[in-house]
C-alpha cells in the first residue's frame, strides 16, 4: 500500500512544464540526499534596492534581481560587489520635468532623471536630451531603460518626447519599461512600443484590442499584484488581475515582479505574489516560466539552481507555499533522477 500511496500522490502532482525536474541533492553536499525538484534561478523583475538593500536578499531563493529606478552611484556601488542575487538596473526614472517619482518622499535624490520635450529643432549632430539621457544611464551599466507615465502624480512625456527615448534606447539594444498609472498611460506605452510594463495596469481597464495589440507586440507586464492593496480586496486589484487574465489569454508574456521595497512584503519569494497570479489565470508552469525569466538578460546563469525540497504541490493552491521553501544552491549539487 505505501507504493500504491506514492504512485497516487505523483500522478496527482500539478503540470509545472519543462522548467521542472526531479533532483536529488549530492551525497557530497549540504542535506545529502535530499529529494526535490530543480527549477532554473528565480528573478523578481521589479525591486527598488535603494529602499531594499541587495544584501538583505544573499539568503533567499532569488538569484536575480531587477531594480526598476535607483540612483546612478548606487549602480556603480553595486557593480563593485560580486554574489548572489545577481542585479540588472535601470537607472534611474527618465520623467518628464516635475514627474513622478519627484517629490514621493521615498524617491531618494537623484532615482529620477528629468528629460525635457523633443523639439525637432534639427539641432543636426547633436545629441538631443533623450539620447543623452539614455547613453548616461547605459555608461553606469544599465541593461534596461525606465520611464515613467504617471499622469496621476504630475506632467508625462508626450508622444515625441516617449518616441525619441524608445528609438535612442533601441539603438543600443536596451528595452524600455514603463510605470503606468492614469488614464490613457497605457496606450501611450503600447502604441509608443515600449517592451515592459513594470506593473500590470491597475488604475484603468485595458480595452481588448489594446491588450491584443500589448501582447501581438510582444510586450511583457511585470505582475506586481500585491501591492495594489496587500492582499486586501480593492478595485485596484480586481482591474490588475482582470487585465493581467486577459492578456495571458491573448498570448501576453508574463513577469513576476514584486515592488519590493513598496510596502511590507517578505524577502525573497512572495506567497501571496504567486497566488495572485494563479488568481489571473496563469497555471503552475506559467508561474514557473513567469519567475524563471531571465529577462532583460536573453540567457540564464546555469552555474546556479533553485531547489525545492519535498513533493510537488498537487493543487494550484499549494503552489505559493511550494515556491517560498525554495533554496537556492551550485547546479552541481543537483543530480537527476
Amino acid at each position: 500500500m505505501p507504493h500504491a500511496e506514492e504512485s497516487a500522490r505523483h500522478l496527482a502532482a500539478l503540470d509545472l512544464g519543462p522548467l521542472a525536474a526531479p533532483v536529488r541533492r549530492s551525497m557530497n553536499g549540504a542535506h545529502p540526499g535530499d529529494t526535490g525538484t530543480m527549477l532554473p534561478p528565480l528573478v523578481d523583475h521589479h525591486v527598488h534596492l535603494m529602499i531594499v538593500d541587495a544584501h538583505a536578499l544573499a539568503d533567499t531563493a532569488l538569484a536575480g534581481v531587477v531594480d526598476l529606478g535607483a540612483p546612478l552611484d548606487l549602480l556603480t556601488e553595486r557593480r563593485s560587489h560580486d554574489g548572489l542575487p545577481r542585479v540588472e538596473f535601470a537607472g534611474t526614472f527618465l520623467t518628464a520635468p516635475g514627474g513622478y517619482p519627484i517629490g514621493r518622499p521615498w524617491a531618494a535624490a537623484g532615482c529620477a532623471r528629468e528629460v525635457p520635450a523633443a523639439t525637432g529643432d534639427g539641432r543636426g549632430s547633436l545629441p538631443d536630451p533623450a539620447e543623452t539621457a539614455v547613453s548616461e544611464q547605459q555608461a553606469f551599466g544599465a541593461s534596461v531603460i525606465k520611464v515613467a507615465l504617471n499622469a496621476a502624480a504630475g506632467p508625462v512625456f508626450d508622444r515625441a518626447t516617449l518616441d525619441a527615448v524608445v528609438a535612442a534606447a533601441h539603438e543600443r539594444g536596451l528595452p524600455v519599461v514603463a510605470h503606468v498609472e492614469g488614464d490613457g498611460m497605457t496606450r501611450l506605452a503600447i502604441e509608443a512600443g515600449v517592451d515592459a510594463l513594470a506593473h500590470t495596469p491597475f488604475t484603468e481597464r485595458v480595452d481588448d484590442d489594446l491588450v491584443a495589440l500589448a501582447a501581438g507586440a510582444g510586450q511583457r507586464w511585470i505582475s506586481t499584484l500585491f501591492v495594489t492593496s496587500y492582499g486586501e480586496p480593492a478595485p485596484e486589484r480586481d482591474l490588475a488581475l482582470d487585465n493581467l487574465r486577459r492578456f495571458r489569454a491573448a498570448g501576453g508574456r508574463v513577469l513576476y515582479g514584486t515592488d519590493l521595497g513598496n510596502g511590507d512584503q517578505p524577502l525573497g519569494v512572495n506567497p501571496a505574489e504567486i497566488s495572485l497570479l494563479t488568481e489571473a489565470g496563469l497555471g503552475a508552469s506559467d508561474v514557473l516560466a513567469a519567475i524563471c525569466d531571465p529577462w532583460p538578460l536573453v540567457e540564464r546563469d546555469d552555474a546556479v539552481a533553485t531547489f525545492v525540497p519535498g513533493a510537488p504541490p498537487t493543487t494550484l493552491d499549494g503552489l505559493p507555499d511550494w515556491l517560498a521553501s525554495a533554496r537556492l544552491v551550485p547546479a552541481e549539487e543537483l543530480e537527476a533522477l
